[in-house]
């Protein structure tokens, strides 16, 4: 008797791997290879609709020469140097505080944090363009209280404008993070902690000597999530402050948004402008895995 021939186990094996992977991968090829290479060729060019034409890196020099795109950039590396930082310790604290198995309501306290997240970002926005507004809540507990003679307008001047979107992002995004952190730490084991304390370690020395360390990995995670958002940020820009008082809070984003589809379109500059985020996104993260290795 003949042996049918056919695929071997190995075989078989190796074509249902593939038969799961092609459609994946021709789906990424179509909707993000594709456009980033087709966006990366725009840049080089000036124009529009089917005039466009090779400009070289003129779009890139014009970038660096736009006063509006440079503020832009010096806005999200405020929010990054500030909001960040300030997110990721209170998710850090939060995530310590309800990983105590002794603390009671955990889970009201955990849903209470993390529900900021689950809301809409025009709905938050406009949350907290109306709590900041002249006639609205905080204005009108800060009179009560004394500590305003008058209402002031919180998103007409530049610094206030950019410190109402830091609360924002701090208020929405914290719970988001806290999550990853309570994920890491069901991961170590509670008499780690007990023995700390058998051994008077304090809560400061607990914290900073046990939980940090054994979270870094997941702190560098976060923090290479969290800088990515924050330097493509267009949301709290564009429904907060709308990028006033001028441009004064406008984002990278915003900016290209604004190039884009308000006017006269101009892809290839705001392609340009696209890709000079991703570069800073890819430094900024490469220096965060870098300094996260050496302290190894």
């Amino acid at each position: 008797m003949k042996k049918k021939k056919g695929l071997s186990m190995r075989g078989k094996q190796n074509a249902t791997g593939w038969g799961f992977l092609v459609p994946a991968i021709i789906l990424i090829t179509l909707f993000s290879l594709y456009p980033m290479i087709s966006a990366l060729i725009t840049s080089f060019q000036t124009g529009t609709g089917t005039n466009m034409k090779f400009c070289g890196f003129s779009n890139y020099i014009r970038c660096l020469q736009d006063d509006v795109f440079v503020q832009s950039i010096k806005n999200c590396v405020f929010y990054l140097i500030i909001q960040v930082p300030v997110m990721l310790v209170l998710a850090l604290i939060f995530a310590s505080i309800l990983n105590n198995p002794k603390v009671k309501f955990r889970g009201f306290f955990r849903t209470a944090i993390f529900l900021p997240c689950a809301t809409s970002l025009v709905a938050y926005a406009i949350i907290f363009r109306s709590l900041f507004a002249t006639d609205g809540f905080i204005n009108n507990l800060a009179m009560k209280l004394g500590i305003l003679d008058s209402a002031y307008n919180f998103l007409s001047h530049d610094t206030s404008a950019r410190i109402v979107i830091i609360i924002a992002l701090v208020w929405r995004w914290t719970g988001y993070n806290m999550v990853f952190y309570l994920a890491g730490l069901q991961n170590i084991e509670y008499s780690v902690y007990e023995a700390a304390k058998i051994d008077g370690a304090s809560a400061f020395q607990t914290f900073f000597k046990i939980t940090v360390p054994l979270l870094k990995p997941t702190i560098l995670m976060t923090a290479i999530m969290s800088t990515n958002g924050t330097l493509q940020l267009f949301d709290e820009s564009m429904n907060l402050t709308k990028g006033g008082p001028g441009n004064a809070s406008i984002t990278m984003s915003h900016y290209i948004y604004n190039m884009s589809f308000k006017g006269v379109p101009n892809f290839g500059y705001t392609s340009a402008m696209s890709f000079i985020i991703l570069i800073m996104v890819a430094i900024l993260a490469i220096i965060q895995m870098k300094v996260g290795e050496d302290r190894d």
